[in-house]
């Protein structure tokens, strides 16, 4: 922003209706003049009035200030037109809350007979009757693959249709369909897209062109998203919505001993979600946290979200986050965490984990927690409550961090525990069956910023686990574990 300071309407030779104009002007552009007030134009007045200078000077004088005043006035317009230029570009960029749809992400293995994904698919997309496009693209049996997913959005209502762009059993090319005209115009009319799962490195190198640009399919995707529809997917089609995703790792372990490389085990995504998070798939089922944290600390992401299978999130406004399905999602947050590169290998220290069970809320831009309204009525865990009684007293240890489902169970055993601290373990336990192998330590604490909530209100056991602390640090299993009979 230009600031232009002038004190009397007198210096520029200009009456002061014109100053006043000049004023106008400058709130409608967004230039910030200062016009003081009338004493100190009049102390202004005085002086020039003592001046030594002729009047033909003052005249000349009179006029270099108005061009002087003509030309800041000039690089004001112009420096307001490219800031708001600026400003539209990135408002082009980032996805605004007011004009963007929803999102479903399914962590994968969802069940067709479970009426409440698809519905819920369905009434974003517009209601009964609503044009959903599903693209089988990461399948290696397309037709049949997306059959099914279109057979149960159909059920909930929807008007579902193949849209044939896939690597495998079609008549024509991946590249051929992406431009196809028609198609492009079926898909860019739809009120809702499905990705169903597979390889997501597929529906990248589909919707992508060589250049890295879009294809007309992937703007014709997009546009449904900027005109309110609803961009579902599940497994792969979960993976992609994200920046940056998982292309083709290996084993979690691995990964944590490896690391990541761009192009290998992760890749660019399509980008739905907000830019500063980042997004997994299978979460629980297959003990991937650990590797969402490698991705997350290598490509400088603060936040990400993994879903568990047969479970989903819904984010609407670009922000609010709703669970749905039969588990739930893990908020990883590392905007406070330290990793020290002298060690050589994966840590961190101070890493935050929250899990969100079915039914609860939650807001991206906030981080804030909004329990499911059956736990907000039965029981809140809260550690610095003179009321919290622990009821677990045995020491909380597994010696396979990565199994299922084993991290929230032990984050909401944690919750009651009388010990505030719990050890896992994650190495190759079948080569250290013969050497020693190095793993790794995550060491979850339960500090002043844990709370949690629970209720069996579900037929089971179901915690929200607000703020649990992580910290992991590389190990050396000595080896071998144990004598074996050949």
């Amino acid at each position: 922003m230009i600031r232009l300071f002038f004190r009397s309407s007198r210096i520029f030779g200009l009456p002061k209706f014109s100053v006043n104009s000049m004023l106008n002007f400058g709130s409608a552009t967004g230039c910030d003049f200062h016009y003081p007030v009338a004493s100190e134009c009049e102390a202004v007045v005085v002086d020039i009035s003592r001046s030594r200078t002729s009047r033909p000077r003052r005249a000349i004088t009179s006029r270099r200030l108005q061009l002087w005043f003509i030309v800041c006035l000039c690089c004001c317009v112009i420096s307001n037109l490219s800031t708001a230029e600026d400003v539209a570009i990135q408002e082009a960029n980032q996805k605004d809350p007011k004009v963007a749809g929803s999102l479903v992400i399914i962590g994968g293995s969802e069940r067709y007979n479970n009426r409440e994904y698809w519905e819920e698919i369905v009434e974003l997309a517009g209601g009964p009757g609503a044009r959903i496009a599903v693209f089988p693209t990461a399948s290696g049996d397309p037709v049949k693959k997306g059959g099914w997913v279109i057979t149960a959005l159909n059920k909930a209502g929807a008007d579902a249709f193949l849209v044939p762009v896939a690597w495998k059993k079609l008549d024509r090319t991946p590249v051929e369909a992406v431009s196809d005209p028609d198609l492009v115009a079926q898909v860019r009319e739809s009120t809702g897209v499905f990705l169903i799962g597979g390889a997501q490195d597929k529906i990248v190198k589909a919707l992508f062109q060589a250049n890295g640009q879009h294809t007309p399919m992937l703007d014709a995707i997009w546009e449904v998203y900027r005109k309110g529809g609803v961009i579902a997917g599940t497994s792969a089609g979960a993976a992609v919505m994200s920046r940056v995703m998982f292309r083709d790792a290996g084993s979690v372990l691995g990964t944590m001993l490896n690391g990541v490389r761009w192009g290998k085990e992760i890749d660019r995504g399509l980008g739905f979600i907000d830019e500063n998070w980042f997004v997994d798939q299978h979460l629980f089922v297959r003990g991937r946290f650990a590797r969402t944290l490698v991705a997350m600390q290598d490509q400088g992401f603060q936040y990400g979200i993994g879903v568990d299978e047969n479970s989903a999130i819904i984010v609407t406004n670009g922000k609010d986050v709703r669970v749905i399905g039969h588990k739930g999602a893990l908020v990883l947050d590392l905007s406070r965490a330290e990793h020290d590169k002298t060690l050589g290998r994966f840590n961190l220290r101070n890493a935050r984990l929250t899990y969100l069970d079915r039914g609860d809320r939650f807001d991206l831009k906030t981080l804030q927690v909004t329990p499911a309204q059956e736990k907000l009525d039965d029981e809140k865990l809260d550690p610095k409550s003179p009321d919290f009684r622990p009821t677990t007293r045995t020491p909380l240890f597994s010696n396979d961090i990565l199994g299922n489902t084993t991290v929230i169970d032990l984050m909401g055993a944690l919750m009651e525990s009388v010990s505030p601290v719990a050890t896992g373990l994650a190495f190759d336990g079948h080569a250290a069956r013969k050497q020693s192998v190095d793993g790794f330590e995550f060491k979850f604490t339960r500090d002043d910023e844990s709370v949690a909530w629970y209720t069996e209100t579900y037929g089971g056991d179901d915690y929200t686990v607000v703020n649990i602390r992580l910290d992991i640090r590389p190990i050396r299993i000595d080896g071998p574990l144990y004598d074996r009979d050949e």
